[in-house]
């Protein structure tokens, strides 16, 4: 067998499986062939997983070569995380070839077997592509140019326009749709992107496709030459129409303009793909020689906000971004200097797309959407216009108009004075940084780590953030932020524990001190002495340990020992948190945030689209339960197309939730018709956001009613036994429980809203925040209080706030007696670990002593010391 090996990496299993068939047939089995393709997703089985790339290259690893084939888009990406995973000295012997999947697998084990060295078989894999086009006559271009191949001139040619309305555009899945749909018809199918102003390419050309960079409300135009050219754009026509199977409603017209979409989404919610080795880590606990410069808090704890759980202890290595001063100047080529601007945000744009590429890959669809807003931005035409009209009115360099633009829009945000737009304003600040930084020709700021280490900084942005190994940035401590952050929300997926908001004194250490964190406590120590380090060392083992467990039995009920079963459902917030829920294990959603569907665009979501949402998500959970809260916004999360009143002093206590949607009844009765609708065949619940009162319930039951009888009188069906429920979250609900349990079927209690009301502390602000804890014992009272109400009225009640997360609370959660909790999809494995090694007696009465402390860490000491260890 020849040496040198070969790795096939493609998004579909089956694909990869008949080239590696195909060319082990060419050469009879004398290459090593391995292939890594596809992922563990029964519903959406196209994928790559970089753990995956790592075995197969280990498989057939050779001292003469491997060769690794890659068909596009994330295998790249698997790709190159793989090749990290390897010693170094393999890492040296393993070469990833951007050669056609197919041609150059042929190509490559041809030559492997005639006994070339491994750059003779790269070479010989990167040409079968060339040989093809020679032989069909084909002059190649850049894959952005195309040439049209030539056909019979009397072949009918036809043209559509089609609307793209898939959220990420035509990423790898509905670029292989298309692909897949072009290929079946004899006819030459060429696309254009009419938005990005692209040549036209083969739209049976998967690669030429991606080029084309559509992302959604784009306008491609599509046309087919040939005998079947009909029936070619019909199927393609049915594609974009059924949203290639995604969750969004398609809008295809061959005339309609495409609807733009600005502006940055909310917190958004998913989960990435697991780290290989754990998502928290530990390093040596024997410090490295180092010398002090400056040495605050030695030996001292320092307090902060807890934002990403996990313990690291690891020297720290501060990150000071380079600080770009801008200076104003007349120019005296206005239009050069436009130019010099346009192309230093193309080049911007390029960057986040490769940012947004990797971060897909590293912490899943829905986080790496951050970046898919900051692309977004970019194309803000009000904002390229103000920039372009600056230039050319004042004569001023590019450096002096893109600042004051992105300045405007910053203070904007900051105005309006709440914590939702706050985080929006650090996606402004990165995306303007970044154009800066091109303008003034910088190099990209260098996180990259030389050995592992904690990264100390004053705040960090949320490309940053995405940016970093986990291999190598164990830990992050930073002087400002907040726990809801875009920059927090990554750590937490990346598995980077993280402690924000402390002392400003750190950013005085010396490169090398020593340091440990705990990302649950929120709490960070420099040069810790001995017994800190065994405490944390030994939460690390207990935490890798737990999960190794409960990842065994995620798709198990979640049983306590003395026989009470607990629903563990999922909050979501997109079609792909669905899919990530139940392959962890959730029994149903118990939370479904449909907010998504109305931000970041200029019109309230149709009645079809919002349609087309829930029934695919529905259709994901197969008969699952799916509980739709109504739409949650207003105050601190206002629409651009509501125009409201008065700007609102403190929106936390403004107009939102169910006081929005009951002033707005035909935006509120466009989504209860959609619900409605939606579940036919399905177990869907309607649940009411921000209820405070009795009288909201029976106005929102009036409407609800309405919309029945409509949908009653034009014939069309509906679930005439829908359950419905409210959120508890505010003191008021609690007060009472009882009055709104006679209106309703069920319960779910909002710990992170009812926490900072009852507390009277707003969660996001850093003087506050510590006091904002679900733990304690005023808020477990009115948990209590809660749930004695629903059960005396014979209804369910469940929890979907953070703290149903927490596995330390856990036995508190079972103790107060709910019937169901519901967090996000990656907790799940642990929490139904959780459940089963307690009991509901134990539980009981770890809760009737919590009950009686006087604050939250109490309660934390209580449930670390009572809690009996499994058998």
């Amino acid at each position: 067998m020849a040496a040198i090996a070969i790795v096939i990496v493609s998004h579909s299993k089956q694909l990869a499986l008949g080239v590696r068939e195909l060319a082990a047939q060419m050469v009879q089995g004398q290459v090593s062939i391995a292939v890594a393709a596809g992922i563990e997703d029964s519903e959406n089985p196209l994928g790559t997983d970089p753990i995956q790339v790592y075995e197969a290259i280990a498989s057939v690893f050779s001292d003469d070569g491997v060769l690794v084939l890659m068909d596009l888009g994330s295998a790249l990406l698997s790709a190159e995380m793989a090749i990290e995973f390897l010693p170094e000295a393999q890492q040296e012997k393993v070469y990833l070839c951007e050669a056609p999947l197919v041609e150059g697998a042929i190509a490559a084990v041809v030559a492997a077997a005639a006994g070339r060295d491994i750059h003779q078989v790269m070479a010989e894999a990167r040409g079968a592509l060339l040989a093809k086009a020679t032989q069909l006559g084909v002059v190649t271009k850049p894959l952005s140019v195309v040439s049209p191949i030539t056909t019979n001139i009397e072949s009918p040619t036809r043209e559509i326009r089609l609307i793209v309305s898939n959220r990420l555009g035509l990423h790898a899945r509905p670029a292989a749709q298309f692909v897949a749909t072009a290929a079946r018809f004899q006819s030459q199918i060429l696309v254009r992107n009419l938005t990005r102003n692209t040549e036209l390419v083969r739209g049976d050309s998967i690669n030429q496709v991606t080029t084309l960079g559509v992302r959604q409300g784009h306008e491609l135009l599509i046309t087919a030459t040939g005998s079947d050219a009909d029936e070619a754009l019909g199927a393609l026509q049915a594609l974009f129409a059924n949203n290639f199977g995604e969750a969004a409603q398609s809008c295809y017209s061959n005339k309609e303009e495409p609807a733009l979409k600005t502006g940055f989404p909310s917190q958004a919610t998913g989960v990435g793909l697991p780290n290989p080795e754990g998502e928290d880590r530990v390093v040596s606990q024997s410090p490295p020689a180092f010398h002090h410069e400056v040495t605050p808090a030695n030996h001292g704890e320092l307090s902060g906000i807890a934002a990403s759980s996990g313990v690291a202890i690891a020297p720290v290595v501060r990150y000071q971004p380079t600080h770009i001063t801008i200076t104003e100047y007349h120019v005296n080529d206005p239009d050069a200097e436009w130019q010099r601007l346009q192309s230093a945000i193309n080049t911007a744009r390029q960057e986040i797309q490769a940012v947004f590429s990797q971060a897909s890959l590293q912490i899943g669809d829905a986080e790496a959407a951050i970046f898919d807003a900051q692309l977004l931005f970019l194309e803000d035409p009000v904002l390229l216009e103000a920039a372009h009209q600056r230039i050319l009115d004042n004569h001023i360099n590019a450096e002096a108009a893109w600042q004051a633009v992105v300045d405007e829009v910053v203070t904007s945000y900051h105005t309006l004075e709440d914590s939702y737009l706050q985080e929006r304003v650090d996606d402004v600040v990165d995306v303007g940084q970044r154009v800066l930084r091109l303008l003034a020709g910088n190099a990209p700021a260098n996180l990259h780590l030389e050995s592992p280490a904690i990264l100390v900084a004053t705040d960090l942005t949320p490309s940053d953030t995405a940016g970093l190994d986990p291999t190598k940035v164990l830990g992050i401590c930073t002087t400002s932020g907040s726990a809801t952050s875009h920059s927090a929300i990554i750590a937490r997926t990346l598995g980077i524990p993280a402690v924000l908001g402390v002392d400003a004194q750190v950013l005085h250490l010396a490169d090398g001190t020593m340091m440990a964190l705990d990302g649950e406590s929120g709490k960070a120590w420099v040069e810790p002495e001995s017994d800190i380090l065994d405490l944390l060392a030994a939460k690390q083992s207990a935490w890798q340990t737990a999960q190794q467990e409960a990842r065994a039995t995620a798709h198990q009920p979640a049983i306590t020992r003395d026989g009470r079963q607990v629903s563990v459902f999922a909050n979501i917030g997109s079609i792909n948190d669905v899919q990530v829920a139940v392959a962890s294990g959730a029994e149903g959603v118990g939370l479904l945030r449909t907010e998504f569907l109305y931000l970041d665009r200029t019109s309230a979501p149709t009645e079809e689209e919002q349609l087309s949402v829930y029934q695919a998500i529905a259709q994901v959970l197969d008969h699952r339960p799916l509980i739709i809260r109504t739409l949650d916004v207003g105050g601190d999360k206002p629409l651009p197309y509501i125009k409201v009143g008065l700007r609102e002093a403190n929106p936390f206590l403004g107009w939102r939730g169910i006081r929005f949607c009951l002033d707005r009844p035909e935006l509120f009765k466009t989504q209860l018709r959609a619900i409605l609708r939606a579940s036919v065949g399905h177990q869907i619940k309607i649940m009411l956001p921000m209820i405070a009162t009795v009288t909201e319930i029976r106005a929102a039951k009036v409407i609800l009613g309405e919309v029945q009888a409509e949908l009653n009188q034009a014939g069309i069906a509906f679930d005439a036994a829908m359950k419905v429920g409210i959120m508890v979250e505010v003191p008021s609900a609690v007060a009472i429980a009882d009055r709104l349990a006679a209106e309703v079927d069920f319960f779910s209690i909002g710990t992170n809203d009812l926490s900072q009301y009852v507390m009277a502390s707003d969660r996001t602000n850093p003087s506050v925040a510590n006091l904002v804890d679900a733990l304690h014992p005023a808020v477990l009272r009115m948990v209590q209080q809660t749930v004695q109400a629903a059960h005396a009225a014979g209804i369910s009640v469940g929890l979907c706030g953070e703290l149903a997360a927490d596995t330390l609370a856990t036995p508190i959660l079972l103790g107060l007696g709910l019937d169901e909790l519901s967090v996000n999809p990656q907790s799940i494995p642990g929490v139904k670990q959780a459940i089963a090694r307690l009991s509901i007696v134990e539980s009981e009465a770890i809760v009737a002593s919590a009950l009686q402390q006087d604050s939250a860490e109490h309660v934390r000491e209580l449930i670390s010391t009572s809690i009996t260890p499994p058998a």
